[in-house]
């Protein structure tokens, strides 16, 4: 078993960043098994999905207005009440399985971060 860690560094309150081939160069050669992509973070998920950029909007929009972002008792301490309940959707993490070090994604499957409390550096976890 191995693992690496990587920074990410996301602009927006709401946005979606692909880690596909950053989480792929941290596979070593040969590697067969699983790995695990996790991100370190409550406000922030990881999901496997088409990174299209009118998806991505879409991912982006369909969370801002499934959980508006005020009215919640947690804002009163953080601001940021919403951008724990959107994550708790998304889930902090993602298993592929992985063939000789390649990931064994689908034709369109890509590893997304969805940052819900930006802008941010997030710490990706991948353990193989």
């Amino acid at each position: 078993m191995g693992q690496t860690s990587f920074e990410v560094s996301t602009d927006e309150r709401v946005t979606t960043a692909d880690l596909t081939d950053r989480v792929a160069a941290a596979i070593p050669a040969g590697t067969t098994g699983t790995c695990t992509v996790y991100v370190e973070h409550t406000t922030a998920g990881v999901s496997i999905n088409e990174a299209e950029g009118r998806l991505l909007g879409d991912i982006e929009r369909v969370l801002t207005e499934i959980v508006p972002e005020s009215g919640w008792a947690h804002d009163e301490i953080d601001d940021n009440a919403d951008a724990h309940l959107r994550s708790m959707l998304l889930g902090r993490d993602v298993t592929v399985p992985v063939t000789d070090g390649d990931l064994g994604l689908g034709t369109w499957q890509s590893i997304l971060l969805v940052e819900c409390d930006g802008p941010r550096r997030r710490t990706i976890t991948v353990v193989w």
